[in-house]
């Protein structure tokens, strides 16, 4: 099958839509990483045999001789609630299934699939109330899903049924309908910002590279998400490729690029297998190739995995590393859009910034700025992880505050506990507090109390998290992640880390904080590229925020939280220890001693503070302080 003409196009779009409404019943079982290690996948398989064998016809490839009155068995994209995965979603009841396991497939067909019936057990409760369909759940209420509006609802590995749901539209009426500078112009009024964390305006980007006087020029998606616990724009890449390979598309044709690339993270097999797919499948249909719908316009996409480091997620660092050398930073002038891939005018932005593409062109600049603030609109995709009862991905309008985040979404802080912080930005963002929770999540804002959104990451902290060994996390995390190319950030935050470590280990004086700050505002203004100017933002936050902390630290010698082991103090409590010497048994350094019968103590100059002596006491009698 060959689409060779706009007409075509629509031809095959109205014919795969009506296979789908032939479908009695679609069950769009989650073939995100998360549910897929989980066991999604025994359960799909699980699932077409039973269905079978229940007299059904199971259709896995929309395929017109098998759809009339079929079972449509899916694969889809990420749902979002990955912590109740694996989960599944059956149309059109919009029944929502989570924590599904392969015994509890004859039990949904029989009930939910063969009839019309409900399976409680398995359906979201809270406070009491059941929540039989997605859209309801308070997790899923409070969201504005349009980049993954599809992930879940469609399958991930068919390009017949991106197409038949309006896919490629957008690149259609691109081609057909509007120039390049009518394309730019509609994503410049937008007022798209890149989504990688920077927030640079998309129609600005983009009208550079056109302007450029090259004949050869390039598309790069950034698909190298490096920060740790961040997964948006996997998600993308598994549950709706056809999506995003749109957008790289749109943004070929109204640069004047004929060639694009997707540096993808090497540790998302799953992403580059989908991508892949999605590939193989816009060429053998004739949307990516030579003479695109008929028309005069060439583009094709390629693959590139990621050679797994933090800083390959700065532009010319990737391009770097797609020509094949070491991703390193380059100094700037000149920049990417002037001279990027193999020195060639490139346009470079992520993942989720290009799936909003299609959406924009679609519905039109004004409805894409009706939405979020008029300076940074539209929605963003955040990973909500922590200590929150409700954690896995989420897209909310630009502007939601933490609080409606945190509360409405995320469903508030695990075991009834205070909320103490929450990190956004990852590596490169801050720690916000309490006084922040009503602070509006877009780009100037954020920007405004020294925090960024980054690419995507949510992590929330309670009461119990120690902050000094959360700046120390990051700041290890960067300083293993430096290329080392530059000074400031090979050295600083070596320092700087050396520091951390030396507090943490109760061995901290009241003068490095100052070095810190020195070090933090040296770094900030020095460093070649963005990843060593935001490398201090951790610190530097904490230090701001829980400053009383750090003091502890040096001066008592006490980390309130008992998460620096150096720190804690392990004692006998000599009104409960009964001299039972079990204690001293276990220990493996000989710091207990007593008499039996009488209450026994601890030698803190020896105790590694291994807690061996804490499992083994009956009586409670040893404490921690």
């Amino acid at each position: 099958m060959k689409i060779t003409d706009r007409k075509h196009l629509d031809q095959y779009r109205k014919e795969f839509l009506a296979h789908i409404d032939t479908q009695t019943k679609k069950v769009y079982v989650c073939g995100g990483t998360g549910c897929v290690a989980g066991g999604s996948m025994e359960i799909y398989d699980e699932f077409k045999k039973l269905i079978e064998e229940y007299g059904l016809r199971c259709d896995v490839s929309l395929d017109s001789d098998a759809c009339q009155g079929s079972i449509g068995l899916k694969k889809s994209g990420c749902h979002g609630f990955c912590e109740m995965g694996p989960v599944l979603r059956i149309e059109p009841s919009k029944l929502f299934y989570l924590k599904v396991k392969p015994e509890d497939c004859r039990e949904i067909v029989e009930k939910s699939i063969a009839g019309d019936e409900v399976v409680e057990r398995l359906i979201y409760s809270r406070d009491g109330i059941q929540y039989p369909e997605q859209e309801e759940i308070p997790f899923y209420k409070h969201q504005t899903r349009m980049v993954l509006e599809d992930c879940g609802q469609i399958d991930a590995q068919s390009i017949k049924e991106y197409i038949a749901y309006g896919g490629y539209s957008s690149l259609e009426k691109c081609m057909f309908e509007m120039t390049q500078d009518e394309v730019i112009k509609v994503i410049t009024d937008s007022n798209l910002r890149g989504r990688g964390g920077a927030g640079f305006p998309a129609g600005r980007k983009w009208s550079q590279v056109k302007s450029q006087k090259s004949p050869e020029k390039y598309v790069v998606c950034n698909g190298d998400e490096g920060d740790p616990g961040a997964f948006m724009d996997r998600s993308i890449m598994e549950g709706d490729p056809h999506k995003m390979l749109e957008g790289m598309m749109i943004a070929g044709y109204a640069s004047g690029a004929k060639e694009g690339y997707i540096y993808v993270r090497a540790e998302y097999p799953l992403a580059v297998e989908r991508l892949t797919m999605a590939i193989e499948q816009a060429r053998e249909i004739g949307l990516l190739g030579k003479n695109i719908l008929g028309a005069d316009f060439d583009f094709d996409i390629h693959i590139v995995k990621g050679a797994g480091a933090f800083v390959c997620g700065e532009g010319s660092a990737l391009t770097t590393s797609i020509e094949g050398n070491r991703g390193m930073p380059r100094v700037k002038p000149p920049r990417t859009v002037e001279h990027g891939l193999y020195g060639k005018p490139t346009l470079l932005n992520n993942v989720e910034t290009f799936a909003n593409v299609p959406i924009i062109i679609e519905n039109g600049a004004e409805w894409y700025r009706s939405i979020g603030p008029e300076k940074s609109p539209g929605t963003k995709a955040f990973a909500l992880t922590g200590n929150i009862v409700n954690t896995g991905l989420i897209e909310v309008p630009m502007g939601t505050t933490l609080r409606q985040v945190i509360y409405d979404i995320g469903g508030g802080i695990r075991g009834g506990k205070k909320f103490k912080a929450v990190q956004i930005g990852g590596p490169s963002g801050a720690c916000l507090t309490e006084e922040h929770l009503d602070l509006p999540l877009d780009f100037d804002s954020l920007k405004k109390v020294g925090a960024m959104i980054g690419s995507g990451g949510l992590v929330v902290m309670d009461e119990d998290t120690c902050m000094v060994e959360v700046a120390r996390f990051f700041m290890n995390f960067t300083q293993n992640e430096s290329c080392g190319k530059c000074v400031p950030c090979r050295e600083g935050t070596r320092r700087m880390l050396d520091i951390l470590e030396k507090i943490v280990a109760g061995n901290g004086e009241l003068s490095d904080l100052d070095i810190l700050e020195r070090l933090a505002d040296t770094i900030t203004a020095t460093a070649l590229c963005g990843l060593g100017k935001t490398a201090a933002n951790p610190v530097q936050s904490t230090l701001k925020y829980f400053r009383d902390e750090y003091i502890e630290h040096i001066v008592d010698k006490k980390c309130r939280t008992g998460n620096c082991q150096a720190l804690k103090t392990i004692y006998i409590d000599k009104d409960l220890c009964k001299g039972c010497s079990l204690c001293s048994k276990v220990c493996p350094v000989d710091a207990i001693s007593g008499k039996i019968k009488e209450p026994y103590e601890i030698d803190a100059a020896k105790c590694i503070k291994c807690g061996a002596c804490m499992e083994k006491c009956k009586f409670n009698a040893i404490k921690e302080g």
